[in-house]
């Protein structure tokens, strides 16, 4: 039942909401804060003693398929489990896969980030549509409200663990930071189950068929889907952990951008030439494409946080404070702090802009993510400068990096989550969401195997190396960004009268 209690005066349901959230962040930033460092370190460190290929690939792979699966679990709640019991069944998957990670094994290293990938699916995007959940139907300012409070339990979570986990997998025990993160998701675990009942009824159960023989049909079949699904999953693992079947890293992943690329294509092209567009949804599709172009390159570049960034944090950063080696993991606290520093301030200035009819069109809006990247990459070439001379930069090179990508992602991220939604015809609204999250995806994968390239032996002969790797990026958003200005006007006509 519902309770009159409320969270800064919204439902009391946020508040489950948000801790829930916070907590499986936590787990999820903490993880993905040690997760390429530890593949990369040489054995004596306690490490996997991964080249750098092979790591960034597998960090790659990893982070792509997270949000992959988020498109599977949505329809899996939507149509089988209900919001609230994928929620908590996600939530049980991913500490279990923390738990696999803390055990010192290289074969349980791999089941815990698979059952983590599994467990985010599931989670992610169905804690996400709870919130909406919670609130009337005419409550619209107040859920777009409450939107932004949750969008805080993101970044509290994304904030703090970095330092708990990074400082334990770091200072102490690599598997302890894998254990401190999946503690974190235990607690939102409890904190879930403890405070569910402020819910009341958002999510117990998935749609419905009219039919009760359909509907029974449909449930059998899923079920049954799943079991097969589950069953080759585990003949596959144990095929893999058994060395009888072995996958180089590096190739699966740079296949995998190709099958994903050339799919999301395929599917446009369906789209165009079979779901009757009218001319004006034609135009909008197109520009949604256009999005999806945009944002790969994006956060091909964003994503290099936990990736190519940590590694220069970790090798070539100046860390010693006072005697005291802070972890390179730490740094990872930085977007999620800037985050929810600077949001509000964009916000107002969005406002204020739009009240003086000033405020950037979409178009713009997605070219000063790309050019906020670019300029965040010039600064690391400036950080190889000191390399290059034999020295060690201080984390502050990074730390300004860090700042103008949040400026860039609260450019982007936004307005093309809300510019998918406007654009997409309203049955395609699903399909279109799905296609932006691959771009995600497809960031991911590519921020992955971007890292690959920073080869510490290789680097270490030419200091240069580093900046003629930073170079590409800026120069790649740089270019990017500026073909977007030019034609911002015929790609705001596209959008029709879509801000």
């Amino acid at each position: 039942m519902n309770s009159g209690k409320t969270f800064f005066g919204h439902p009391r349901g946020l508040a489950t909401l948000f801790f829930t959230e916070m907590w499986e962040r936590f787990s999820y930033y903490g993880m993905r804060a040690l997760l390429l460092l530890y593949m990369v370190a040489p054995p004596e460190r306690g490490g996997m003693g991964f080249d750098d290929r092979t790591g960034g690939a597998v960090y790659g792979l990893y982070t792509m398929f997270v949000y992959l699966l988020a498109l599977p679990g949505g329809w899996l709640a939507d149509k089988f489990f209900g919001l609230r019991k994928s929620i908590f069944y996600g939530g049980c998957i991913i500490a279990l896969g923390h738990i696999c990670l803390a055990l010192p094994s290289d074969e349980t290293f791999f089941i815990g980030l698979l059952l983590i990938v599994i467990g985010t699916g599931l989670l992610k995007p169905n804690i996400s549509s709870m919130v909406g959940e919670i609130y009337p139907a005419d409550e619209q300012v107040k859920r777009d409200a409450g939107f932004s409070i949750f969008f805080m339990g993101i970044n509290s979570g994304a904030l703090i663990s970095p330092i708990i986990v990074g400082y334990l997998g770091e200072n102490v025990n690599w598997h302890y930071g894998f254990a401190a993160a999946g503690v974190g998701m235990i607690c939102g675990l409890i904190q879930y189950k403890a405070t569910e009942n402020y819910l009341g009824t958002a999510g117990l159960e998935p749609t419905r068929l009219a039919d009760p023989l359909r509907q029974k049909a449909r449930e059998n079949t899923i079920r049954t889907g799943l079991f097969i699904i589950s069953a080759l999953l585990i003949g596959f693992v144990a095929l893999l952990l058994t060395r009888t079947i072995t996958i180089n890293p590096v190739v699966f992943a740079g296949a995998s951008g190709l099958v994903i690329g050339i799919a999301v294509i395929l599917y446009f092209i369906y789209v165009f030439l079979f779901e009757k567009l009218e001319g004006d949804e034609k135009k909008k599709v197109f520009a949604i494409f256009l999005m999806f172009l945009i944002t790969t390159m994006f956060y091909t570049g964003y994503e290099g946080q936990g990736s190519s960034l940590n590694l220069f944090a970790d090798r070539y950063t100046d860390r010693d404070l006072g005697g005291f080696i802070m972890p390179a993991s730490w740094l990872q606290s930085a977007p999620p702090f800037f985050v929810i520093l600077f949001v509000p301030v964009f916000t107002w200035l969005w406002s204020i802009l739009a009240k003086r009819k000033l405020n950037p069109i979409t178009p713009v809006k997605l070219a000063l993510g790309l050019i906020f990247m670019g300029i965040g990459y010039l600064i690391m070439i400036g950080a190889s400068e000191i390399v290059f001379r034999g020295e060690k930069p201080l984390p502050t090179w990074l730390v300004m990096t860090y700042m103008l990508h949040t400026f860039g992602e609260i450019c982007l991220y936004p307005i093309g989550l809300s510019g998918v939604t406007k654009l997409s015809p309203k049955r395609l609204v699903g399909q279109m969401m799905g296609v932006f999250f691959m771009a995600l995806a497809l960031g991911n994968l590519f921020a992955g195997l971007y890292a690959g390239e920073f080869n510490d032996e290789a680097i270490t002969k030419n200091p240069e190396l580093l900046t003629e790797l930073f170079g590409f990026i800026v120069k790649i958003m740089f270019i990017a960004g500026a073909i977007v200005l030019v034609f911002s006007k015929p790609i705001r006509k596209l959008m029709g009268n879509i801000q």
